[in-house]
């Protein structure tokens, strides 16, 4: 470990360092959100391109599907986010609820599953018992003491408008990107499709990079992953929509 990083380790682990940032409240993580939009967006477009162009149907087709699937699926997809996020709140709740009756009711039996939990930890005797009392001394102290520790439940709240205002902004922001070649009058079919393509891989590889650097990750070998993955996805709606034009005798435009 180099000095700097020594220092600054040392530098956040003084207990006034670690009290202030005990104090502050857990940070919303909203970037899983806008990964997810992103590569989704991108994989809805660009497949919808790649079916288009597989099938030998003008531009148009692509830009008018393309656009339709962007917001409908964009606005679905963040709807889905914003309810998931939701019921999870709503879930807690509940358990919250049931064991502030169980608390209120039964409070012998709690704090023996209090005993219970923490002895499974290792502790035993005097200590336990100090545990168990100092706990079950704070009502919501215990109640939070109990949805961590006896149902496993993570007490970091997340905010269900901003996780769905991530996913659909990242959804239409980078999903538009494979469609902006053909608003462009003038190219060529398969030009368009080519820069289609191009901005599409650099989508994707863009997705993968910011992902590994909040993961500290390698940036080319989680660009190239996700690359892999929305790549597959746009080959096989290229191979479909090539097929399904030969099946049918689909005449290329």
């Amino acid at each position: 470990m180099n000095s700097e990083k020594e220092k600054k380790l040392i530098n956040e682990h003084r207990p006034e360092a670690i009290r202030e940032r005990l104090k502050r409240p857990a940070k919303e993580n909203i970037i899983s959100d806008a990964v997810l939009g992103g590569i989704d967006g991108c994989v809805t477009t660009f497949a919808v391109v790649s079916g288009v162009v597989g099938a030998g149907l003008p531009p148009s087709v692509a830009l008018v599907l393309g656009f339709a699937n962007l917001i409908a699926d964009g606005f679905s997809m963040a709807v889905s986010n914003y309810e998931s996020i939701k019921t999870d709140r709503e879930f807690i709740q509940k358990i919250r609820d049931t064991e502030k009756e169980h608390i209120d009711n039964i409070p012998s039996g709690e704090r023996e599953e209090l005993r219970q939990i923490f002895n499974n930890k290792g502790f035993s005797g005097p200590v336990l018992e100090k545990i168990v009392d100092t706990i079950s001394a704070d009502k919501h102290l215990w109640i939070e003491t109990m949805l961590t520790e006896e149902h496993g439940v993570q007490k970091t709240s997340r905010n269900p408008v901003r996780a769905a205002s991530a996913t659909f902004a990242s959804f239409v922001i980078i999903g538009s990107m494979p469609l902006i070649p053909f608003l462009v009058t003038g190219l060529e079919k398969n030009t368009q499709f080519f820069i289609s393509a191009s901005l599409a891989a650099l989508m994707f590889f863009a997705i993968g990079a910011m992902k590994s650097v909040m993961l500290s990750k390698s940036a080319v070998r989680s660009g190239m992953g996700t690359l892999l993955t929305g790549g597959t996805a746009a080959g096989l709606a290229f191979f479909a929509g090539y097929a399904l034009r030969e099946i049918f005798g689909i005449a290329a435009l």
